[in-house]
C-alpha cells in the first residue's frame, strides 16, 4: 500500500482531530492554537514517507539568553528534546533563523537557534504520535 499524498494525509488528521497549519512538498503541517481564534505553526510536522516521519522543531531565542554562543544556544534547544530520545527521536538538523522585521525595516527583532528532531512512525501509530509531538516544549526556558 502507498503513502497517502499530503492533500489525502491533511484530510485523515483533521477527520482524526488533528487542526492542520499548511500542506507543502510532502509535509502536513499542524497547528497549536495558542488563544482563542489564533493560530500558530507549531513546528510539528508529518513528512509522507513509508513509513512517516513525525518532526517537531524546538528553538532557544538569542534574546532570552543574552551574550550566550551559538553552541550554548544549540544546547539549550538540545536539552528541551531530551525526553524524547527514549521515544526514538534523533535529531535531524539545526538551523540559525534570522527574525527580521515584520514592517520591512532593516532591523533583526532577535535569532532562533532551531533544532529538529524526527522519528519514523507506522500509520497506526501516527496519530498518537503527532499528538506526543505537539505536546513537547518547544522553546527553552529562562527559568
Amino acid at each position: 500500500m502507498s503513502s497517502p499524498t499530503p492533500t489525502e494525509l491533511s484530510k485523515q488528521l483533521t477527520a482524526a482531530g488533528l487542526e492542520v497549519f499548511r500542506v507543502q512538498a510532502g509535509r502536513v503541517h499542524l497547528a497549536d492554537r495558542v488563544r482563542e481564534n489564533l493560530i500558530m505553526d507549531s513546528g510539528v510536522s508529518v513528512i509522507t514517507a513509508d513509513p512517516f516521519v513525525v518532526r517537531f522543531v524546538v528553538r532557544a531565542q538569542a534574546s532570552h539568553f543574552s551574550g550566550e554562543s551559538a553552541d550554548a544556544l544549540f544546547a539549550r534547544a538540545r536539552r528541551v528534546a531530551e525526553s524524547s530520545a527514549a521515544r526514538g527521536y534523533r535529531e535531524a538538523e539545526s538551523a540559525v533563523v534570522p527574525i527580521k522585521d515584520p514592517g520591512g525595516g532593516p532591523g533583526l527583532l532577535d535569532t532562533w537557534y532551531e533544532v529538529a528532531f524526527e522519528r519514523a512512525v507506522e500509520a497506526g501509530a501516527l496519530v498518537e504520535e503527532l499528538k506526543y509531538a505537539l505536546g513537547v516544549e518547544k522553546s527553552a526556558g529562562t527559568g
